[in-house]
């Protein structure tokens, strides 16, 4: 089955399996950010935005994608950028496997909302397995993100 998707502002039309996810789609077109890591729904490794909100890629049909807009980090690196060291300070990324998807998932909860509580970050970020840290870091790098928008 032929579809089109907008992957990080270009146009892809490609001939895919009816049972092809969204994450083997993405990769296969160079978009090595979106891991695998549970191929269950439960780590947020493979999120994607699909237009503008956070999906696990690792559960989406690739054909449920056709006709819309698939962002993942690869497209989003400006946007990323404004806060990826404040998360890399407080050294949240030792190994930086989960990266990723906390920075698409950080990406659109601060795009839905710019001044998230502590607790609505820690909501917002639930979804996403981290073996190495306590998630505090990831939190205090975000709210240090925050509070250098506000000086």
């Amino acid at each position: 089955m032929e579809i089109k998707i907008k992957l990080n502002g270009k146009m892809v039309v490609d001939n895919i399996e009816a049972d092809l996810l969204l994450i083997d789609f993405v990769r296969s077109h160079g978009c090595r950010s979106v891991k695998r890591g549970c191929e269950s729904s439960n780590c947020g490794l493979c999120t994607v935005l699909m237009d503008g909100k956070p999906v696990l890629s690792c559960s989406v049909l690739a054909a449920r994608a056709d006709g819309h807009t698939v962002q993942t980090l690869e497209g989003l690196q400006e946007e990323a950028s404004n806060f990826v060291g404040f998360i890399a300070d407080q050294g949240a990324d030792q190994c930086g496997f989960c990266n990723p998807g906390f920075v698409m998932n950080t990406i659109s909860l601060l795009r839905e909302n710019p001044d998230p509580t502590d607790d609505e970050i820690r909501a917002y970020l639930s979804g996403n397995l981290c073996r190495c840290t306590g998630y505090e870091g990831q939190l205090r790098g975000i709210r240090n993100y925050l509070n250098s928008r506000k000086d």
